[in-house]
């Protein structure tokens, strides 16, 4: 009996994906909920397993195929694998006959005259080595049909002894000058995923309003207590305390402080959230991907360091699901990570904020009116201008700036 394995459902808002790859080919032998193929969708690459055993029977969507929820992707022949070829104990056993009782062998034909040669006509392995060996085919006797020359023929030729060869035509001189480009290129399909990052990036850009104000970060403060409390916070939770849970309570507190910066709008309608889920952008073989942090503001530090570890680390193996993917309130991306020093980042749409964290770099800076060297950081508001205000957008980046400096303020909510 046939089992039809279909595209499962996707997730919210999600109704096509792409056959990424079969691990599968048709005739091998599959168990229950062994994996049949990765669907890839415009956020996470899905693995479809099978739900009965047998034998993987007619690939209906081949890699690189659309395919809409629901549609079948293949058909598995369950138990077939069990009524397939006779084992060896049921096969039926052939003795030999004996000398006495079998036929007598019938006398050899008498050789027959070789047909004129013909090459063109010759399977591929005979005209390799008869060009390999730059032979002349006329002079091969041949025993295929219709004077077609095996590779046995070319064999038995060349061991017979040496050949004459064929005088080789002269070859055409290479053309002076570099290559063509086109020799130099490789074209290779964008992904699903690649695809509807392009799209979405591009409609951020022709939708949004969208405006960039910096500000840097005097990180002292922060490093000095990650220096002092980094043994202790790794023995008592079990991670090492980075800067990204800072800069998520930061800019929790103030998003609390100026709320436009978490709205977005909907139609004619500006929606304010009052809830926080902040989505940390994450750079993937695949692309970039934004998992989001459910209600960060009930988080503690180590919560959010949890988070995001466990977020990046499924990111990278792409395990991420359509809902930790969806739904971010805000979102912050680290090109520092990168080298970078200063950039301009795009909002992920509906949103209207992005904050850009970047390398921390010494610089000498005035303090207290002497110059000292600081390690300081550039950070970046891309906001939409259609829901926010300069001041709100200024506002916002001084406050988490204030926060950075002074961690105690987190602390202490204040």
């Amino acid at each position: 009996m046939a089992i039809e394995i279909k595209v499962p459902t996707l997730g919210e808002s999600v109704t096509e994906a792409t056959v990424a790859q079969w691990y599968k080919k048709e005739g091998d032998t599959v168990a229950v909920d062994e994996a049949l193929c990765a669907l890839e969708t415009d956020k996470v690459t899905v693995e479809v397993n099978a739900s009965s055993a047998g034998v993987l029977g007619k690939i209906v969507a081949p890699e690189g195929t659309a395919v809409p929820v629901g549609a079948v992707l293949c058909l598995i022949e369950a138990g077939a694998a069990a009524a397939g070829a006779p084992s060896k104990a049921a096969a039926p056993s052939v003795e030999p006959k004996s000398a006495a009782s079998a036929p007598a062998a019938a006398p050899a034909p008498a050789p027959t005259p070789a047909a004129p040669a013909n090459l063109a006509a010759s399977g591929p392995a005979a005209r390799k080595l008869v060009a390999e060996h730059n032979l002349d085919p006329s002079k091969i006797p041949a025993t295929g049909k219709d004077g077609r020359i095996t590779k046995a023929d070319v064999t038995s030729f060349l061991s017979s002894g040496p050949a004459a060869p064929v005088p080789a035509a002269a070859k055409p001189a290479a053309p002076s000058g570099p290559r063509p480009r086109a020799d130099r290129e490789e074209r290779v399909r964008m992904t699903r995923l690649r695809k509807t990052i392009a799209t979405r990036l591009k409609e951020a850009q022709n939708t949004a309003a969208m405006l960039t104000t910096f500000n840097e970060v005097d990180m002292t403060a922060v490093m000095g207590l990650r220096d002092r409390l980094k043994d202790d916070f790794e023995k008592r939770h079990g991670m090492r305390l980075g800067f990204m849970s800072f800069f998520v309570k930061a800019c929790v507190a103030a998003l609390k402080e100026l709320p436009a910066v978490n709205a977005e709008i909907d139609g004619e309608d500006l929606v304010y959230k009052n809830y926080y889920d902040i989505g940390v952008a994450v750079g993937t073989p695949a692309g970039l991907v934004v998992p989001v942090l459910r209600d960060a503001d009930q988080l503690g530090f180590a919560a959010v360091e949890k988070g995001i570890a466990e977020l990046g680390r499924k990111a990278r193996d792409g395990k991420l699901s359509i809902a930790e993917l969806s739904g971010g309130t805000f979102t912050i991306s680290n090109g520092g990570v990168y080298g970078s020093l200063m950039s301009t980042p795009i909002l992920n749409p509906p949103q209207s904020g992005v904050l850009g964290m970047h390398k921390i770099q010494q610089r000498p800076m005035v303090v207290g009116g002497e110059v000292k060297v600081r390690p300081m950081m550039y950070v970046a508001l891309t906001y939409d201008h259609r829901v926010i205000d300069g001041r709100e957008a200024v506002t916002f980046l001084v406050r988490v700036k204030e926060c950075i400096e002074d961690p105690e303020r987190l602390l202490l909510e204040v």
